[in-house]
């Protein structure tokens, strides 16, 4: 497999309507019943966490990051991550990841929380979060209720009821 000429770069205002087609096209219409969309719902995406995948000039990746918080404390929800279906399996997904997480590290934020597969995001360091330590807005697998302190202590007395930040 040849490798792919990939860019990853912070996502541009102009790159809304590409990244909502990649939406549709890699979950449907059912993915804004989703736990994850509405605890989404509300708060905007934070712009320097936010980056996009592009193949020449085709955008076939997304990732976002929101505001959130849980007890009062600070938390960045991770996701949508996005490929474009026609793109899987080539590190696309991978390389968004790092990215986001590198960044997250960066501006100093302390845990990120996610739903998603354990089996994937184990890898960067995700594990599930401990039971009834989180609630999310909505019935969620625990398995599949991830997070990952990006600093030491970053989980540390984090705990209660998950909503979306407002006024960040």
């Amino acid at each position: 497999m040849t490798a792919l000429p990939l860019v990853i770069r912070r996502e541009h205002p102009d790159d809304a309507q590409a990244i909502e087609r990649l939406h549709a096209r890699a979950f449907g219409p059912g993915r804004f019943a989703r736990t994850a969309y509405r605890l989404r719902e509300g708060a905007a995406a934070l712009p320097e966490l936010c980056f996009t995948a592009l193949v020449g000039t085709y955008l076939v990746g997304s990732l976002r990051f929101s505001a959130a918080e849980a007890g009062g404390r600070p938390l960045l929800a991770l996701g949508p991550i996005t490929v474009d279906p026609s793109f899987a399996n080539r590190g696309i997904g991978c390389a968004l990841m790092q990215a986001g997480l590198d960044a997250a590290r960066a501006g100093s934020h302390g845990l990120v929380i996610l739903v998603g597969d354990l089996p994937y995001y184990r890898r960067f360091g995700f594990s599930p979060v401990p039971m009834g330590r989180l609630v999310l807005p909505g019935p969620v697998d625990p398995a599949r209720f991830l997070w990952l302190a990006l600093a030491e202590g970053g989980s540390d007395g984090v705990s209660g009821n998950v909503s979306a930040a407002r006024g960040l």
